[in-house]
């Protein structure tokens, strides 16, 4: 498993999360059930907000990615330990509304906001706004203009670095749908039309280069990149940004293949961030800029975990072995994404040795509905209790109700507690935005 202290095997041969026996919140709660670890998040957010207090002199602010993982108590964990957070929709910006955090420290992205999304996020108070399209630059200094505001802006930049990891989470590639490319000179372009708006106020810039990345190097590659055109901008426009937001990206643990990571660890990756940013700054002639990052899958992955029930087994001889439990895609569809690998251990039986590899099928009409491809289990039985570890990011988040399935609830873990943060849906919810006309009755 991971090298986390709250996530363990107890004096049963259980598996326990924050203090809490899987078996008994199985009999609590039921399953599917997403369990989310409370002290793993506090921690993960402390860790990189110390890195910058103590390698930065407090100069940034660490935004949590809430497209990871998004709901009322998260921003709440959030405002506690004093960072901000990035939204990318309407609904993640009124979720945090919804939970009282402090609009000032929202940051809210998107490659196509939607006007309404733009007309609550100025109503609500959003501090800044990433721009990611003219269409939108236009648009926003329309609407600051009616409401007599003047609005923080970033621009979202892309600098061209190809991170090591999946082609489908690689976001800063020459051919992305995000931000505006250095190469080609749209960056530029951009921020000339940003600068002639009256009533919106550009401080910097944002780029993201992907997820799940383990080097440090395309991280400084990219520090390089963005403080070299900050520089150029300078040069040719007289414009100091004093913002520069890096986004997120690091990786976590999902299998053995993957590096355990410790928080010393990641405080080091943004340690060395903020050397490059240093050096750079002084090389260029350059105040340092507020520096931003945006952790998400980083905060909440390794802290979440999936409980299900294994209920057909199905072998195909000399082929392969099936355990069937009782959620899926719906759940988490990032294996039909892009064949996402997980670690899956039985809960109820934590001692027994793993003796078989197996794929864990959902239970959807779907043949690529898998959970967990060619894991290694000790033999399974019919009403086990299956985990699936390292799902809190872009799980929940991720979840629908494909086939009229329900969408498991989430419940908070620590010290031994647990309680939903989100409840669990019913049938009626599934047909609660559902109508019969008149002539069909």
């Amino acid at each position: 498993m991971n090298n986390r202290e709250t996530l363990k095997t107890n004096e049963k041969g259980h598996l326990e999360i924050g203090g809490c026996d899987a078996v008994e919140l199985v009999e609590k709660f039921g399953t599917p059930l997403y369990v989310m670890d409370e002290q793993y998040i506090r921690d993960m957010c402390r860790v990189y907000r110390t890195a910058i207090e103590k390698s930065y002199g407090g100069n940034g602010l660490v935004l949590y990615a809430s497209k990871a993982f998004s709901c009322m108590a998260v921003y709440k964990i959030a405002e506690q330990e004093n960072i901000g957070v990035d939204v990318v929709s309407g609904g993640e910006l009124y979720t945090a509304v919804k939970a009282g955090f402090p609009a000032d420290k929202i940051y809210m992205h998107g490659n196509n906001k939607l006007r309404s999304e733009l007309e609550y996020a100025l109503g609500c108070g959003v501090g800044t706004i990433v721009v990611d399209a003219y269409s939108e630059l236009d648009m926003l200094d329309l609407m600051a203009a009616e409401k007599g505001i003047t609005q923080d802006i970033l621009l979202r930049i892309n600098p061209g670095v190809e991170a090591h990891t999946h082609h489908f989470i690689q976001t800063a590639k020459t051919d992305s749908k995000f931000g505006f490319a250095i190469a080609d000179g749209t960056a530029e372009k951009i921020t000339k039309a940003a600068l002639q708006k009256k009533n919106l106020k550009l401080r910097g810039y944002h780029c993201h280069i992907g997820s799940q990345i383990f080097e440090k190097e395309s991280f400084r590659l990219a520090v390089d990149k963005m403080m070299a055109f900050m520089a150029q901008m300078k040069e040719r426009y007289g414009f100091a940004a004093d913002k520069l937001n890096l986004g997120g990206g690091y990786g976590i643990w999902y299998t053995d293949d993957d590096a355990k990571i410790s928080a010393a660890e990641y405080a080091r990756y943004l340690e060395a961030v903020i050397e490059e940013i240093k050096a750079k700054a002084k090389e260029y002639g350059l105040e340092e800029p507020f520096l931003l990052i945006e952790p998400g899958r980083s905060v909440v992955g390794e802290a979440g975990v999936t409980l299900y029930t294994v209920g057909a087994i199905k072998e195909i001889p000399g082929v392969k072995k099936y355990v069937a439990v009782d959620g899926g895609m719906f759940d988490n569809p990032r294996y039909a994404l892009y064949q996402a690998k997980y670690t899956a251990v039985l809960a109820n039986r934590m001692e027994d040795a793993a003796c078989e590899t197996v794929s864990v099928a959902g239970k959807c009409c779907e043949s690529g509905d898998i959970v967990c491809a060619d894991v290694r289990l000790p033999k399974a039985n019919t009403g086990d209790i299956l985990a699936v570890l390292s799902t809190g990011a872009y799980n929940y988040s991720m979840a629908s109700n494909y086939n009229r399935n329900l969408i498991p609830p989430v419940v908070l873990v620590k010290d031994g507690r647990a309680e939903y943060i989100v409840k669990p849906q019913t049938y009626d919810d599934v047909v609660r935005n559902d109508v019969l006309p008149d002539y069909l009755k």
